[in-house]
């Protein structure tokens, strides 16, 4: 995979594109301004790679807008070697981000087709992320607990068994809310309880039950 100069050079105005809009996480930045965004969309739209914008990839799914992933990524607070699972591989962008800030990255997929294409996809850029392929809700119960869960699609609750497959302390990013739009909600395990906090409007792919 080609990342020319003017590749690079895109990425660092688009970290501080979004440094702009209020990004502050500093190994945030540096991951998005890390991952060749390029990689993960088709030739024919190089030019829209480092737009700060959401872009369709087939199957009724979008790449997510780095703003977004930045967001995400900066409310979840990852430290180095942390277990983080993610629910909705997706393009695997979001995944490569979490893999440049130094966590073990654990990603489910319902759609068969996204999975195999972004498991090739981050296996080629030698992100070495642990795949799966399966129903989200359901999480990966096998291999909790998670310091962080992070959810890439809007679901209409926060389901238990996510919750419950956090360690003591942990977080969870989710964006919660019908189909016109979401709240980003942050889900913190204080044992014996959670705490609920919100951080304002998005719009995600509806998070669906079961495989496709």
């Amino acid at each position: 995979m080609e990342d020319t100069y003017r590749h690079k050079g895109l990425r660092r105005l688009l970290v501080e594109e979004i440094r702009g809009k209020g990004i502050t996480d500093e190994r945030v930045l540096d991951a998005i301004g890390k991952v060749p965004r390029h990689a993960f969309m088709d030739s024919g739209f190089i030019a829209f790679s480092y737009k700060d914008s959401a872009f369709p990839i087939g199957g009724g799914q979008t790449i997510s807008q780095p703003y977004t992933v930045a967001f995400q990524s900066q409310l979840l607070q990852v430290a180095p070697h942390e277990k983080v699972l993610e629910i909705g591989t997706g393009s695997g962008y979001q995944a490569a981000v979490l893999f440049e800030m130094g966590a073990r990255v654990y990603t489910i997929e319902r759609q068969r087709e996204l999975f195999v294409k972004s498991q090739q996809l981050l296996a080629a850029l030698d992100y070495r992320i642990h795949f799966h392929y399966g129903d989200g809700y359901a999480g990966l119960p096998a291999y909790a607990p998670f310091d962080k869960i992070i959810v890439t699609a809007g679901a209409s609750e926060i389901p238990e068994t996510l919750v419950q497959q956090l360690k003591p302390g942990g977080r969870m990013v989710i964006p919660v809310g019908e189909s016109g739009g979401q709240e980003m909600i942050l889900v913190e395990k204080t044992e014996p309880d959670v705490t609920i906090s919100r951080h304002g409007a998005f719009i995600f792919v509806p998070f669906l039950r079961g495989k496709t």
